[in-house]
Parts: C-alpha cells; structure tokens; sequence
C-alpha cells in the first residue's frame, strides 16, 4: 500500500470530510474501515438527512424568526454543561452553533446538497425559554436524506482516488495505534476475509491477515457505540435508572465502539462517556438487517403516550419534546416499555419513520411520490406496512378490544383497561373547546399556528374515539439505541488530548468518536439535526487541520 500523509480510520461520514478535505489540499490519504465498500457513508446513509440550520432561507420563508443569539441560549438550555471537562465541549458548541448560522449552509448548497423546502420542529422542549429544547424549528431535511448528504463527499473521496492521493483499505480491523517517542504514527491490526454482505448487515470477523500502516498523522472518525449494548449498559449513568434489559439497535453491529479504547490505550483522553442519546419511540423491524435492527417513529405531538401500567406520561414528555427526560422517566416506572395510542387520522398525519429506507420518496428525490405519500390520504406507504406486518402495532375499533391486544404483546398483561380507559375519556373531553387545561392538548394547537405544522405535520385536534377518525392503533414502544454523546476530548483543531490536557501528537478525532467534537459538544441532551452536522462540522476541522500539520 503506497505511503501517506495521514491515515483516516472510519469510512463513515466525518472520515469521508475529513479525507475530502485532505485531498482537496493535495494530501495522500489512507482510508481504513473495517467494513466492506457497501458500507461507505456508515451511518449517515442510513439517516433521514436533518440538519440543524440558523436563520436560514427555509426558515424566513416561513416567517420564522431565529438568530445566533437564540439558538445559543436553547443549546445551553439543552447541553446543561455542569463539568470541569465541558470546556472544550462548550467551546465546540459554540463554534458549531456559530457554523449553523453561518457558512454551513452555503458550504453544502455549493456542492449541490438541496433541502425540503419547510423546517421541522423537533425537541419542542416544553419547560422555560431557557430550558430544553427548539423555540423555533431548525430540523431541515436533505433532498435525498442521509445519501443525499454522503454523495458530495463520496464524490470527493472517489476523485481523491482517480488522482492518486486516495486509497481505501476495506476489511481492515484497526486493533491499535503504533507510537514512538510519545506520537502516533500508524495502525495496526487484522484483515478480515471479504464481504458481500448488504449494506447494514453484520459481515464476517473471520481474520485472513495481518497489517501495519504507518503516517505522520492518524485521524479517529470510528463512530460511536450504539451496536454494543454491553458498552451501553457499561457506561449507562445512574441519572437515567438501571439500564434496559432489552434494547433495540437503531445502527449496524459495526457500530462497536472499539477505537474508543483503542485511542484510550494509546494516550488519548476519554471524557463524557455517560452521555448518551436514546430514542424511546423504537419499534422492531419486521425485516431486520442488522441485529435487534429497531426504526424510530418521528411522533407528531398528537398521540396519547401510556406507560406500562397504562398511565399517561407527564408534562411535558409529550411526543417530540424531551427524549432524554421521556427516557429517564421510563427507566424509573420499572418497565422499559411504553405505548402509543393513537387514531387513523393521527398516524396517517403525524407519523413518520426514520431513515433514508424507510423515506423512499425523499431518498429518490421525486417529488410526484413526495406529494402522493405526505398530502393524499392514508398513511405514508412505510408507515402502513408497520401497521400491516409490524409486531408492535394493533388494530382495532373497539377500545376493550384494543387494551386486550395490546395486553398479549407483552409477558404480562400491565394494562388495566379501566386506566386507560379513563386516559382516553380524559383527554377526548378536552377537545370540545379552543382552550384547555391539558398542556398537550394546547400544544397541537400551538405546533398548527406554524403553517407548515398545520399543513403537513399535524393533525386536526380530535376526539381518539370519534368513529370518523378510527380505527384505534396501539404501538408498542422499546429503547432504541443510537448515539454517544461523550468521546475522546479533542481541542478546537481537533487534535485528540492527553489526560494531562496536551495534544497527542498525530492523533486527530472526529465526529461520534469525539462527541462530534470536543468529547461531547451536546452536553446532556440534543437539539437534533446535529449529529450530521456534528460530523461534517468536526470531520472539515480535522481534514484542514492534519492537512495543515504535513503540509
């Protein structure tokens, strides 16, 4: 394998940045993964392409008013850092929120990258202004979600190649960082046999070789550690109760975490690593791809959300509001699941799944079937395939009948149907006038005072036994597992550090690897759209920066 300026470990979305930028510059770059080229883009293809924009196009258009200023101020409100080591992850976010308002946008507009023309409003927060969450929606869509946004920068890459600063080395384990004299200088570790597997699914660990690379600089971009539960349940924090039993993976069996401690033993400094980020609104695959393979339900804020026992969630842990407080409340009821009780007229509006597959209007680009799926009537075509083949979700007319289903989904039957019932009734009453006691009632009815909510987000305020509105649907809901929000702390140039707080010579990391910047640039909680941008913005600050370093 020819020699390099730098060796880039993850062929995911912050390594390809970081390896377009450094061939952009002129560098020779080596880029390891251990997976096969069917999975370059990592994650992010798989994603449903939200990006978090300041003030942007989308937004004026939408008479939305957002600034630095108050993107700012939601982020703290969010990210809640409270730590000695949140100093470079403060100052990462920062400088993230900074890029968000400014050039980000024009950056990825200029390779050709185009969004849907309404920003959604995700993390809506519900507590004080300088609480968790969005004042405003800042959740922009890619035309084409998550391959929409890998294709610029595989494009990149794959120019990279044709002129010979690039080279892939697939199926390539990385299983430590050589070092000499106190620097970095190479990787090491075990080829594996080829794979032809599909995108996603788990491939071979079967070792047919061995290797060693060496380079003056070494960029981590590895992921995080949502495929490995025993390191989730391992780094699980106290705050969010015991860790789930059960959990379903929102990302493939790569997603491993093993360059973490790799970097660790090397001298890199660790910090955060009890932040995480969950989803609560899992639902099984019927046709898995990687192991416990779980889709997330984009929620509109409509559905009547019960816990095990049937009792509705309290304020303000409605759909689309508070994932990490949602998260924490569930773990401390005793049970790990939860439930969905919603109408025909609310799944046909107000649901949405996550990903580039289960999108196929918007991952093809075609606007005909954008406008069949999310303005004719019935459900999105994914969305009825769940009600029609998935485990997690029953059908019925009658309400007893219902609970009685919903009751054979698990070990025991948790629902009394009396309590739900009186959920039910309780909040139907509450939609006989404009205004209301029940705060989530008053919040469907604030989310549809933004057009675009109104238009294609949200349901009309309605009773869940109207006939005229059913059938009734209940889903079952599992944790499903997706990102780590601490990592290896990084400086502003992205160069890994040391416990003592010094860089580690040749050693960069970026994007989940490091917290997407800094060892945690989300603090406790996300704002959404940012784990994409986390990527692009860290994996363009390494790329310049190691090109700057072996110029």
């Amino acid at each position: 394998m020819s020699a390099a300026d730098v060796i880039v470990v993850g062929a995911g979305l912050a390594g390809l940045v970081a390896t377009a930028e450094l061939a952009d510059a002129g560098r020779r770059v080596i880029l390891v993964d251990q997976e096969g080229e069917q999975s370059l883009g990592g994650q992010a293809w798989w994603s449903f392409g939200g990006l978090f924009f300041v003030d942007s196009p989308e937004q004026r258009r939408w008479r939305i008013k957002d600034s630095f200023e108050l993107a700012w101020q939601d982020w703290l409100g969010a990210a809640g850092f409270d730590r000695p080591e949140d100093e470079w992850p403060r100052r990462w976010a920062e400088a993230y929120v900074h890029f968000a308002a400014t050039e980000k946008r024009r950056w990825l507009h200029d390779m050709g990258v185009r969004w849907l023309p309404y920003p959604g409003w995700a993390e809506r927060g519900g507590y004080t202004a300088t609480g968790h969450g969005n004042s405003v929606p800042r959740f922009h869509v890619t035309w084409g979600t998550g391959p929409g946004i890998v294709a610029p920068f595989e494009r990149r890459v794959r120019e990279g190649v044709a002129r010979g600063l690039v080279t892939f080395a697939f199926r390539h384990r990385v299983d430590a960082l050589l070092t000499e004299a106190g620097a970095v200088c190479g990787v090491a570790g075990k080829v594996l046999e080829p794979t032809s597997v599909p995108r996603g699914a788990p491939s071979s660990r079967t070792e047919v070789g061995d290797f060693e690379l060496r380079a003056p600089v070494v960029i981590v971009t590895s992921g995080g550690i949502g495929g490995n539960h025993d390191l989730v349940r391992r780094n699980w924090p106290e705050r969010l109760g015991k860790p789930p039993r059960h959990m379903l993976s929102g990302v493939p069996d790569h997603v491993d975490g093993r360059m973490i401690g790799i970097a660790q033993q090397a001298g890199a400094n660790v910090v955060n690593p009890d932040r995480m980020w969950h989803y609560t609104e899992g639902i099984a695959y019927y046709e898995p791809i990687w192991t416990r393979h779980g889709i997330r339900i984009l929620p509109g804020p409509s559905p009547l959300w019960l816990d095990a026992r049937g009792n509705r969630l309290p304020v303000p842990l409605f759909p689309g509001f508070d994932t990490l407080g949602t998260l924490e409340h569930i773990m401390r009821t005793g049970f790990e699941h939860t439930w969905f009780i919603v109408s025909q007229k609310i799944i046909e509006k107000e649901f949405a799944l996550s990903g580039s597959d289960q999108n196929p209007d918007i991952t093809g680009k075609s606007v005909p079937d954008l406008l069949r799926s999310r303005l004719a009537s019935g459900a999105p075509a994914p969305v009825e395939a769940f009600k029609q083949r998935g485990g997690d979700f029953v059908v019925e007319r009658d309400l007893r009948r219902l609970v009685e289903r919903m009751n054979e989904l698990t070990d025991e039957p948790l629902l009394d149907y009396g309590t739900v019932e009186r959920e039910v009734l309780a909040r139907d009453r509450e939609m006989a006038n404009p205004y209301t006691k029940d705060l989530q009632v008053t919040a469907i009815r604030g989310a549809r005072r933004y057009l675009a909510d109104r238009i294609t987000r949200v349901a009309a305020p309605h009773r869940l036994l109207d006939p005229d509105a059913g059938p009734l649907i209940g889903v079952k809901l599992s944790i499903l597992t997706r990102k780590t929000l601490g990592g290896l702390e990084t400086d502003l140039s992205a160069r890994a550090l040391t416990t003592s707080g010094e860089p580690l010579p040749g050693l960069y990391a970026a994007g989940e690897v490091a917290g997407f910047g800094g060892g945690g640039m989300h603090g406790y909680r996300s704002l959404e759209g940012t784990f994409l941008g986390g990527c692009l913005f860290s994996g363009r600050i390494a790329g310049r920066a190691a090109a700057a370093e072996v110029a």
